[in-house]
């Protein structure tokens, strides 16, 4: 369970339907960002890891790389950003499936990594929660 949750979710509840949407909106704006970054990091093998790379309110695609959700009230506010789908899955010489998505950003032994994911959400988090404070406390202001 998450400290602070309770509290989170009676501000939330209680916060004007100004601010709710700016919150909407900024963490749409974050995550078509990041998406668009990793998209252009992403390495360029058939394209079809590139064409999976996406985010979505609520639950991955199943068979994905989830980097990370934000969660809201009472599961209404999920935003997940993922890369992979059933296209970029690979078969390895034992028949065993990986995600080509997994493979690329963290390598094998036969393999060297080629990170598109993870690096982009580090270099962008800051600038993304310095977005979203601002635009949470600009809405405020103007209620």
């Amino acid at each position: 369970m998450v400290q602070g949750l309770s509290q989170f979710r009676a501000r939330w509840g209680s916060l004007p339907t100004r601010v709710r949407k700016a919150v909407i909106e900024t963490l749409e704006q974050n995550a078509e960002e990041l998406v668009q970054e990793m998209k252009a990091n992403a390495p360029e093998l058939s394209g079809e890891l590139r064409k999976s790379i996406g985010w979505t309110w609520g639950d991955a695609p199943e068979g994905s790389m989830t980097l990370g959700r934000v969660r809201g009230d009472d599961e209404a506010l999920v935003i997940t950003i993922y890369a992979g789908n059933e296209k970029t899955m690979v078969t390895n010489s034992r028949g065993i499936r990986f995600q080509n998505a997994k493979l690329q950003e963290f390598g094998t032994k036969e393999m060297p990594a080629n990170p598109y994911f993870f690096p982009v959400y580090r270099l962008r988090k800051r600038r993304i929660k310095s977005r979203l404070t601002r635009n949470v406390n600009k809405a405020i202001k103007a209620t």
